[in-house]
């Protein structure tokens, strides 16, 4: 029988390579699966690896797939370092996208370009306040994290449609569920003309060195670290595991109402209901990859949104599904996890099973 047993001390040089491994895995199985659809392995690999880094433009579009990612990540990093499971970023990144919406709407041609500044704002306290409930539910009643913010995330796409197919629904839009196109004085600023990337990259760059200093040199970075790896020692060192619960989701929940902020008013300029485009999810491998490190989580990110770009380019070039995109995502994580399976442990034989 094979059996998995723990090594005695893990590997720190192969764990910190096992992201390139399983990239690596990655990239080889899917030089198979193109060859098994008739495709051109090498064509293939050029779509998701080189046309989105080929140029400005394309570096632009990358930048645009890659600031939400970072963002959603970064929070959800804090959360998993604490040891709590917040799954529903989607949700929050949906009520950070209508709560930025709303003050979007509230606007006109005259209206000051400082008002960027309360859009942004109202995404983070909207993600916050979704991801409130969750840290209610589990606080008060025990409720598992997982779950609640999962359903969440349908609750919140539910209030979405529910508010683009009626309140906010542009009466000029030919019937379509959309709002109205946002004022200009909304939208987020761009870094150069003629391409999509916006100030949300210089923000999220900004952050990466925010979370960077927060979770490793303060001392409430430590104590929430300190409350996930070791929930009897933080409790008796007096660190606070309700303070931690708390600080943790308003956080993961802030940064994807952010996220969905920046969408909203950055390259959607209107909400519909295809405002969720599974970022909130993407986020959990792009954390993993990147180590729950906010400065592996940029490099993560970008790989993630090469993948974004690589299915759509797949799918109006080589004729294949878009669902690709979410094949390579899931290829990336299952390979992760093997490395680090193999990693944390060893596989023995034990001889013949008995009967």
């Amino acid at each position: 029988m094979l059996k998995l047993e723990a090594r005695p001390q893990p590997s720190q040089v192969m764990s910190l390579a096992s992201p390139l491994i399983a990239l690596v895995l990655t990239v080889l199985i899917g030089i198979a699966l193109f060859a098994l659809l008739g495709k051109d392995p090498v064509k293939g690999l050029q779509v998701f690896f080189v046309e989105p880094v080929k140029n400005a433009r394309a570096l632009s579009e990358l930048a645009v797939k890659a600031v939400p990612l970072v963002l959603i990540a970064l929070g959800l990093a804090v959360c998993f370092r604490a040891n709590l499971w917040n799954i529903g970023a989607e949700g929050q990144f949906i009520l950070g996208a209508m709560g930025a919406g709303w003050v979007a709407l509230q606007a006109d041609a005259s209206s000051s370009k400082w008002i960027v500044v309360a859009i942004l704002a109202a995404g983070v306290l909207g993600g916050m306040a979704w991801a409130a409930i969750t840290a209610v539910l589990r606080d008060r009643f025990n409720a598992s994290e997982i779950l609640v913010s999962l359903m969440l995330v349908y609750v919140a796409e539910m209030v979405l449609s529910y508010l683009v197919y009626g309140p906010w629904k542009d009466p000029q839009g030919f019937n379509f569920p959309q709002t109205i196109t946002f004022a200009a004085p909304t939208k987020i600023p761009r870094l150069f003309d003629g391409m999509r990337a916006n100030v949300g990259v210089l923000l999220a760059l900004a952050l990466v060195a925010v979370f960077t200093a927060f979770l490793f040199r303060t001392y409430r970075g430590f104590a929430l670290q300190v409350g996930g790896l070791a929930p009897a020692a933080a409790r008796y060192a007096g660190f606070s595991s309700r303070g931690a619960l708390w600080t943790a989701l308003l956080v993961s929940g802030g940064m994807a109402g952010l996220a969905g902020a920046l969408e909203a008013a950055g390259p959607l300029g209107q909400l519909t209901p295809y405002v969720p485009v599974g970022y909130g999810f993407a986020a959990i491998i792009v954390a993993f990859v990147g180590r729950l490190h906010p400065v592996g989580i940029v490099f993560s990110a970008v790989l993630m949104s090469m993948f974004y770009i690589g299915g759509e380019l797949a799918q109006s070039r080589l004729g294949l599904p878009k669902s690709l995109t979410g094949v390579f995502q899931g290829l990336l994580l299952c390979t992760l996890l093997a490395c680090d399976t193999l990693i944390a442990y060893r596989i023995r034989w034990t001889g013949s099973a008995k009967p």
